[in-house]
């Protein structure tokens, strides 16, 4: 029988008192707290790297799922069957709720507290592409799936949205990367380098546990050397994309954010910057692209209809938003 690595904790001299399974992982409840076991996929350089940058938000009062140990010192148990398994603290509480502002709020507040400590000796290996490669990238991409769409014919829902709507996304897109480019970017990212700057590269509601009298930041996998403003970004887009790109909620995260880790200029204008280019658009195009074209998510589509619907809100919002420095 199956046991999602639950029979690894006798190296590390631990009993279950019971478990159960949670996304992509097993749940521990031990006299040691809650743990979590998860099958590794990843480097054994890089998951040392992060223990050391879990260690260290430890040391300064963060709750991280820092990992554990086994008998023989090491990151990773394999179970009989020679399967790798990782354990790592895991805490209890409910994830942030993306319906509740005091949530959002809090969460932001977590963000600014956890970057004033996340510096590490810098290793190239580890550095984040930069951002004119990447809306490079993607413009490209975005002018090739039409390229495809036009060349097969439109046929389905998605694919009519698309072509519909793919001038005015590809033209924010192009005007983000030149706007990027004019910037003071390069000099952004690199004082991010020397300051040794690190990112969590996946901060999202999912990540963040709201528990008694701490919040826990969680599935630091992602990590990365960049301006830590992206981590910001990111969690920002997900939450606006369900508030209809609300501008006073956006200034309100921003202010909370301000309160604890000082947003400069440059990262003001680099923030501006993020919100023109039309992420989720390309990553709905993208997934399009990469996926099996028989069969077309409804709910895919019906996302890329909303980011549609949603195209002069989100269109005006860098400017609302971002117009004046400081907020």
């Amino acid at each position: 029988m199956y046991d999602y690595g639950l029979s690894t904790l006798v190296q590390y001299g631990i009993e279950a008192k019971s478990s159960s399974r949670t996304r992509g992982a097993l749940l521990c409840r031990t006299e040691q707290g809650s743990l979590l076991i998860r099958e590794f996929h990843g480097s054994e350089k890089k998951l040392l790297f992060q223990q050391e940058l879990l260690k260290k938000l430890s040391e300064e009062g963060c709750l991280v799922d820092t990992f554990i140990e086994n008998q023989e010192g090491s990151l990773v148990t394999r179970d009989k069957d020679n399967i790798p398994y990782t354990l790592q603290r895991w805490y209890e509480g409910h994830e942030c709720d993306t319906k509740s502002r005091e949530d959002i709020l809090k969460s932001v507040q977590t963000l600014a507290r956890i970057h004033k400590f996340m510096n590490m000796p810098v290793d190239d290996s580890y550095a984040v592409r930069s951002l004119v490669e990447e809306y490079t990238r993607h413009n490209q991409e975005i002018r090739k799936i039409r390229k495809f769409v036009r060349r097969k014919g439109a046929s389905a829902r998605f694919e009519k949205s698309f072509l519909g709507s793919v001038e005015y996304f590809l033209e924010k897109g192009e005007r983000a990367l030149e706007t990027l480019v004019k910037s003071d970017y390069d000099k952004l990212r690199d004082k991010a380098q020397k300051n040794g700057a690190v990112c969590h590269g996946e901060y999202n509601q999912h990540n963040v546990i709201l528990c008694k009298k701490q919040i826990a930041v969680t599935n630091f996998g992602h990590f990365g050397f960049d301006i830590q403003i992206s981590d910001l970004y990111c969690f920002m887009r997900k939450i606006l994309e369900k508030y209809n790109w609300d501008v006073s909620l956006a200034l309100k995260m921003l202010e909370q954010y301000e309160k604890i880790r000082h947003i400069s200029e440059e990262e003001w204008e680099n923030l501006k910057i993020r919100f023109m280019y039309p992420e989720k658009y390309w990553k709905l195009a993208n997934y399009y692209f990469s996926h099996n074209k028989a069969w077309i998510s409804g709910k895919n589509t019906e996302k890329l209809e909303k980011v549609i619907a949603q195209r002069e809100l989100w269109g005006e919002f860098p400017g609302k938003c971002f117009g004046k420095y400081p907020f």
